[in-house]
């Protein structure tokens, strides 16, 4: 019987296929009322991928998926086009390289050492749009990205603790998962504290010297790499013809997804937020940066989710079910 072995605490178990199917229906059935609404964060792939971001434990991953969806249809990450963030583009800091690694998954690229003035809140906007198309990206037989981070420039002046902590918390709470293996090109020695232990060892530490360059050379095609990674390709980033890259991909997106769905009342979103607050203690929305239910730029038009949307329009009752059918999960005790 086929088996995957798991890493958490020092130690080391198995886990079946039967035993993940089994793991994957348990959260299905809580879930099935609002599944046909988010079917493709629903699916079995990704339930498969908050699973493994929790070890397996069904209760922690369940509460995790309805944290995603709640963020999901706040933040509204699949209606940010081009023209909200094109501004924070232009210097550089982030954007997806135009190839693919060995395996043919996506890269995305990031210089921490480019200094941008703009809010954290716009950069993490940012950072969530290039995500969207990043995971849109994707070939059908991958499900996982790269990330290449250069340090050149970077010094003590360009740390923003709260950026930091807010980008980490994006990466592993709203996309688990979807870290195949991140290459720190000429790090500095402050990473570790901001990453969990899962996502650090898929961290790769490769610096300037004939070492590292072998394990470039293993994971990319080095004619396509950029040069200041080591490879040969000189052309490296150009905003206009990024820009046009997005603008396309932003009207291929606006076509794939359903704009049919309806808009929730401010004062049924208080309720939505109020009766999650009680069930979950009521700490935990301010410990992991969760929008406040006052805030009417995230609440006031809850529009859209991350995938075309089948069925009669997102309404007040399926929100409040993304809390009743995944709460559920609690009274099953933890798995």
């Amino acid at each position: 019987m086929a088996t995957r072995k798991l890493r958490g605490s020092g130690s080391e178990k198995s886990l079946s296929s039967a035993e993940q199917h089994a793991k994957v229906n348990e959260i299905k059935k809580f879930v099935s009322p609002i599944a046909n609404k988010f079917p493709v964060l629903c699916s079995d792939a990704s339930i498969l991928r908050y699973l493994r971001a929790k070890n397996w434990n069904t209760k922690k991953a369940s509460k995790m998926l309805k944290e995603t969806l709640k963020w999901r249809l706040e933040y509204k990450p699949d209606k940010i086009r081009w023209e909200d963030v094109a501004h924070e583009a232009k210097i550089g800091r982030l954007y997806r390289a135009n190839c693919f690694d060995k395996s043919g998954r996506t890269v995305l690229v990031m210089r921490p050492g480019f200094q941008n003035a703009s809010s954290i809140d716009g950069q993490i906007k940012y950072l969530v749009y290039c995500m969207e198309r990043a995971i849109m990206d994707l070939k059908p037989d991958q499900e996982q990205m790269v990330w290449l981070i250069d340090f050149q420039g970077w010094n003590m002046s360009s740390i923003s603790v709260k950026l930091t902590r807010e980008t980490a918390h994006v990466l592993q709470d709203c996309y688990p998962e979807r870290l195949g293996i991140a290459i720190l090109y000429n790090p500095p020695k402050m990473v570790k504290p901001f990453l969990e232990p899962k996502t650090y060892k898929k961290v790769k530490f490769v610096f300037s010297d004939p070492q590292s360059r072998k394990v470039m050379e293993e994971l990319f095609d080095m004619d396509q790499l950029e040069s200041i990674f080591g490879g040969k390709n000189s052309i490296g980033f150009d905003y206009e013809t990024y820009a046009e890259r997005m603008k396309e991909e932003d009207k291929k997106m606006s076509d794939d997804i359903s704009s049919g769905c309806s808009s929730p009342s401010p004062s049924n979103i208080s309720e939505f937020q109020q009766s999650d607050t009680a069930s979950d203690g009521g700490s935990e929305a301010s410990d992991e940066g969760d929008s406040s239910p006052t805030d009417e730029k995230n609440t006031s038009n809850m529009e859209g989710v991350d995938e075309k949307i089948e069925g009669p329009p997102l309404g007040c009752k399926d929100v409040a079910n993304v809390d009743e059918v995944v709460d559920a999960t609690k009274e099953g005790g933890e798995k």
